[in-house]
């Protein structure tokens, strides 16, 4: 009798082989039902590899990607901004690099006294075509452009209106009598002398004795308001000066408008005719302060679109230390052996402390050295 072999080895007899057939066709409770394909499929992906198979109708969503990167550049960058508003010299000296402490970005405008002085530059000798070089007023604004004029509002006698057009008043003597080219050359500050109130008779004495006397005293040094070079000794090298400073303003003694303008400039000279050697190149810095006062004239006794002084004075670094002359004498010759000799010495390009000059009326100058020009 023939036989089927089972799966264990073991021969099935032919009844049963049929017997068999006959429940498969019949549906027989119990019956072995062969695999579909897909059934097939699956249980070799299980043999095959580790895991639960998907099923062929489940939908596992894709994980959401994280955007930490992104919150955390984020955060950096309105970090970085925060700190440029703030801070913007110490924040773009951190990216001044080996270009010698400068920057092409110029600073940002100076709104009230700083901290703390600049960075140490490296030792760098000005020349023709950069006469700044060295120098932290390489990064100060030009001219006008780098004395901050504040916000105006009511103050004293005057609406805001009439504060906005005292304070550019104010700012325009500072111009007239510090960076006109003529009264850099030592020209009469016309100008200049037009906003001062004519009945401030101690004012309009100094003026006169400083602009007309060849041998000026220390209370009578026509430097102590205007910038002045003698033209057959030093002319400026360049067409730029800079400046750095800012007015403030508050309420003065019967309700005046009282200005306070504390402004440095940096003027590069050398000796006139002398056209060739950028050694001989010196960078006069002087610091002013002066305190404007814009009258009430139901008080006081003026002219309209004139002002009061109330005082003025300066350090002044690399102008001379002989006796007056009317004019700013650079050391040329001497610079070296003037800074071996001197007692005092100061930072010119140190603006966080008050000016430590001399009061215009007191009289007196000190002779003072730059720790650097």
């Amino acid at each position: 009798m023939g036989g089927v072999e089972g799966q264990d080895g073991s021969s099935v007899s032919d009844e049963e082989w049929d017997r068999f057939l006959q429940e498969s066709v019949k549906g027989v409770a119990g019956a072995p039902v062969e695999p579909s394909a897909r059934a097939r499929g699956v249980e070799r992906r299980l043999k095959e590899g580790a895991g639960q198979a998907e099923g062929w109708r489940t939908y596992s969503p894709a994980r959401p990607r994280r955007r930490t990167g992104w919150y955390v550049t984020g955060l950096v960058a309105a970090v970085a901004l925060l700190g440029v508003g703030l801070f913007p010299q110490q924040v773009f000296g951190l990216f001044d690099g080996d270009d010698g402490g400068q920057s092409e970005v110029p600073l940002a405008a100076e709104s009230q006294r700083p901290g703390e002085a600049p960075g140490a530059e490296p030792a760098q000798r000005p020349t023709r075509d950069e006469p700044f070089r060295g120098s932290p007023a390489a990064r100060w604004a030009d001219g006008e452009s780098g004395i901050t004029v504040p916000a105006a509002e009511a103050t004293g006698w005057m609406d805001a209106a009439q504060v906005e057009k005292a304070l550019k008043q104010s700012r325009r003597f500072l111009v007239d009598a510090g960076l006109d080219r003529g009264v850099l050359r030592g020209e009469r500050p016309t100008k200049a002398i037009a906003l001062l109130n004519p009945h401030q008779s101690d004012v309009q004495d100094y003026l006169r004795t400083a602009l007309s006397s060849k041998t000026p005293t220390p209370t009578t040094d026509p430097l102590l308001l205007f910038s002045r070079f003698r033209p057959r000794q030093a002319q400026l090298v360049g067409d730029v000066v800079k400046t750095r400073g800012r007015l403030s303003y508050r309420e003065g003694e019967r309700g005046a408008l009282e200005v306070t303008a504390d402004v440095t400039f940096v003027y590069p000279v050398a000796p006139t005719g002398d056209r060739g050697r950028d050694t001989d190149i010196v960078r006069t810095i002087v610091r002013r302060e002066v305190v404007m006062s814009w009258d009430d004239p139901d008080k006081v006794i003026t002219e309209p679109g004139t002002m009061s002084l109330v005082s003025y004075t300066l350090d002044l670094t690399n102008g001379g230390c002989s006796d007056p002359t009317g004019y700013f004498t650079p050391p040329f010759d001497t610079a070296d052996k003037q800074h071996a000799d001197s007692e005092h010495r100061l930072d010119p390009y140190d603006r966080s402390k008050p000016v430590d000059g001399d009061d215009a009326q007191a009289g007196g100058k000190k002779c003072v050295t730059a720790t650097r020009s």
